[in-house]
């Protein structure tokens, strides 16, 4: 997007001025920062080339004897940068990150999504956890294959969640994310199962 250089008044559209070299204020997008566009589907390697680029030259050390604001800018860049690669390199807070760039409400990820059989292995779960916290020590043997049970569900919705990426990518339809947004869900419940089976082992 075009703006007007802070320095030299031209209108610039690059992260440096073409005529003074002034650094611009940074871009708060974090496609826009990596000059991507949105994208679920993206090329972590790719990512990570543009990350090590731009660290290189948007490192504040490199602008220490430039003017005071080109100096907060330079800060400024250094944590977009940082927070935009960790953002866009997992692939969860990827998908949270464009919902919440799309329009969806993202600060519930609440429980209706979750599959119909998780319903036998939370009952499942539960019963072992309140037998351990009876005494009874048996109970622990069905917490590993429980675990390993999650794990696998968790293993299928990040695969499942990869189609919807490409999907989108391919035809940008809302509905699409609606898919994500419920994948997410369904997860984010499984990955709670996970830590409930670890806090039963640490707790022993």
């Amino acid at each position: 997007m075009s703006q007007t250089c802070w320095n030299c008044g031209i209108a610039v559209s690059a992260r440096f001025c073409e005529q003074c070299k002034a650094l611009q204020p940074p871009a708060h997008d974090f496609f826009e920062f990596f000059g991507l566009s949105r994208q679920l589907a993206l090329d972590v390697k790719d990512l990570e080339k543009r990350f090590y680029g731009l660290s290189r030259q948007l490192h504040p050390d490199l602008f220490s004897r430039k003017p005071a604001r080109e100096q907060e800018y330079a800060l400024e860049a250094s944590a977009v940068l940082n927070d935009a690669y960790r953002t866009l390199k997992d692939p969860v807070s990827r998908a949270l990150y464009v919902l919440k760039q799309e329009g969806f409400d993202i600060a519930e990820q609440g429980t209706k999504d979750v599959p119909p059989e998780l319903l036998e292995e939370v009952f499942e779960l539960n019963m072992a956890l309140e037998e351990l916290r009876e005494g009874d020590a048996d109970a622990r043997a069905q917490l590993q294959p429980a675990r390993l049970r999650f794990e696998r569900m968790r293993d299928e919705i990040d695969a499942a969640m990869q189609l919807s990426f490409a999907a989108w990518h391919a035809g940008n339809e809302r509905a699409k994310l609606d898919d994500v947004r419920g994948q997410l869900n369904r997860r984010k419940y499984i990955t709670n199962l996970i830590a409930r089976t670890d806090e039963a082992h640490v707790s022993d």
